[in-house]
């Protein structure tokens, strides 16, 4: 069985689709079933091939690609941003991924292509119920949708321990603790970070303790108004925003914190929660989206609309010592259950 995986838009492995094809290639299973080729830009070979014997067909644009795949002998290809670009790719089947809830799509013209390829798509997979639900709500055919949940890779998540020292050093980051940290794109209004910063203004005001907030992800849309927000706040000095941040670095940044807080609205995945739950670290987080359905009982789930509720919950997350170790118990066992293996073991089965 001949599989093509299309890369292009997944912004060098950087998106929370270039990151998941990064783990999905490294855990495919050496067979003589299965032959992989991935297509994708000039640049990008190396990110995506670099300890793989896999082969790569260069691309001169996304625009382009398509036209491309639709000459090779495909059985399928995986598409991992449905909403670039077109998904002809001649007599193989075309097999959509989608890692975020098509209703929050507030781009005209991304939801248009989105919606005219997952019309056309022989097979969906997204990365949550929460995700497929969404889909059927709105007019798709649960016929051809299948959930696979995001692996997790342990290699990477796991406790880190020894970090005693008040300053993390990760270069080129030296950033102060104790802190918050809110690990996501700065992609629009639905990642919450306004409400966030309320309700960090609020738990300083109300406490004073020293506890820091940071904001670690890739500029998007919405990054002047959150730098704005954060220049304009009360506790701008205590608010550190590191733009994109090494993957292969996030475990320490994680572990080095009190606590991840995740407020985004609607979520589709919401990975940083089981990321943090990894690293041996506390949860707080919205209950709306995906985020009870990865989490389970693991976090304190809060209202994202009310800055007060988060706050109090910031709060008793970090006074609460008991409270506090019950949890981190609670989300290694949850993260348990999330694994490469069987990501990449159900994807095949919805290929084959």
């Amino acid at each position: 069985m001949k599989i093509g995986i299309n890369t292009c838009g997944c912004d060098h492995a950087r998106n929370g689709a270039g990151s998941f094809l990064l783990s999905f290639i490294s855990n495919l299973p050496k067979t003589d079933e299965y032959s992989f080729e991935i297509l994708g830009l000039e640049e990008d070979r190396f990110i995506y091939t670099s300890g793989t014997e896999l082969s790569y067909t260069s691309v001169p644009n996304e625009k382009k690609a398509a036209k491309i795949i639709s000459k090779k002998q495909y059985d399928a290809v995986l598409f991992p941003t449905p909403e670039k670009g077109s998904i002809k790719c001649g007599k193989a089947k075309s097999v959509l991924m989608l890692n975020y809830l098509f209703s929050m799509v507030k781009d005209k013209k991304k939801k248009k292509t989105l919606k005219k390829n997952l019309k056309k798509a022989d097979f969906i997979i997204t990365f949550s119920e929460a995700i497929k639900r969404d889909l059927v709500d709105n007019g798709f055919s649960a016929c051809s949708i299948r959930v696979v949940h995001n692996g997790l890779d342990h290699k990477i998540f796991y406790p880190v321990l020894n970090l005693d020292s008040d300053i993390l050093d990760i270069k080129p980051f030296a950033i102060k603790r104790p802190y918050f940290i809110y690990c996501s794109s700065i992609s629009g209004a639905e990642k919450n970070h306004l409400n966030l910063i309320r309700a960090f203004e609020i738990f300083k005001k109300k406490t004073g303790l020293p506890q820091r907030l940071v904001i670690a992800g890739n500029d998007g849309e919405y990054s002047e108004t959150l730098h704005k927000a954060v220049f304009d706040s009360s506790c701008a000095e205590d608010i550190f925003i590191t733009g994109y941040f090494p993957f292969e670095s996030l475990a320490k940044l994680y572990a080095g914190s009190d606590a991840c807080v995740f407020p985004a609205r609607n979520e589709g995945v919401g990975m940083p929660v089981l990321e943090a739950m990894a690293c041996g670290v506390p949860v707080i987080c919205s209950k709306s989206g995906a985020l009870p359905e990865m989490g389970g009982d693991a976090p304190l789930y809060f209202n994202p609309e009310d800055a007060d509720e988060i706050a109090d919950l910031m709060e008793k997350v970090v006074q609460d010592h008991e409270l506090r170790s019950e949890m981190i118990k609670k989300g290694s066992e949850r993260v348990s259950e999330f694994n490469w293996e069987t990501t990449v073991a159900e994807i095949l089965n919805v290929l084959k």
